[in-house]
């Protein structure tokens, strides 16, 4: 895995230990474009690495340091994300530069696989648990739909990368209609922010439920929502959990 030096001024030191992996979509229209905008220093804004189409890795901000890419965020109940994770902006133009004919992108097998190397090095290097490998939307849902839904995460659980239970079929949702705070509870023990419900619903939908990103709590949401809830506590149960 080759990675090119590409240094921001955008960082400063960080307060906590490493126990997030945080993947964005940089949504321009080119990766120079994106790569001149985070070694701006007007911008202020920045990541640890960004992963060209080709599979090309610019390194911009040492892991040592707080780059500057998860913005006003919060995941299991922690904030300032900055100091807590690892960023990686993957090229891709999202929902702002769709592909022609107006869908989004695809991400490259080359990007991906790139992508893949990168966070296993860097969740093995700061013992980054499966939980903590999340998107920019999961954390801010408010905000943020970056990497998108239509970014691999089956790919990446495949290889060995973050949690990916196959959805189940024929099973019937147990659920009380009006379980409000049964959403709640399963939401926030993934890590959701349930400040805004819909928007911590449509976050998890665009990661786990890609084709049915509505924001409402229908019998199949609920029944993934409790089958990643699991999937997550027990991950939990088998590794450490972030520290404030």
């Amino acid at each position: 895995m080759q990675i090119e030096d590409a240094p921001s001024p955008n960082y400063d030191d960080r307060k906590h230990p490493v126990s997030l992996l945080v993947l964005h979509y940089t949504g321009m229209e080119s990766g120079e474009a994106a790569l001149a905008r985070m070694r701006d220093p007007e911008a202020k804004v920045s990541a640890h690495y960004m992963v060209w189409e080709d599979g090309r890795i610019a390194r911009l901000v040492a892991e040592n340091a707080r780059a500057w890419h998860a913005g006003v965020s919060k995941w299991q109940g922690l904030e300032d994300l900055n100091s807590r994770s690892i960023g990686i902006e993957i090229v891709n133009g999202g929902h702002d530069y769709r592909a022609p004919g107006g869908g989004l992108p695809p991400y490259p097998d080359a990007q991906i696989s790139a992508v893949i190397a990168l966070s296993r090095e860097i969740m093995a290097h700061h013992a980054i648990p499966p939980t903590g490998l999340v998107g920019h939307s999961d954390i801010a849902p408010t905000r943020k739909i970056d990497p998108g839904e239509h970014f691999p995460w089956p790919r990446l659980a495949d290889a060995g990368l973050g949690l990916w239970p196959q959805p189940e079929t024929g099973a019937a949702c147990v659920w009380a209609g009006g379980d409000a705070s049964r959403l709640n509870a399963h939401l926030a023990q993934i890590g959701y922010d349930t400040a805004d419900i819909p928007a911590a619903l449509r976050a998890f939908q665009r990661r786990w439920m890609p084709a049915a990103i509505t924001g409402l709590a229908d019998a199949s949401t609920l029944r993934r929502l409790a089958q990643i809830a699991g999937a997550y506590s027990s991950a939990s149960g088998a590794s450490s959990s972030p520290q404030a």
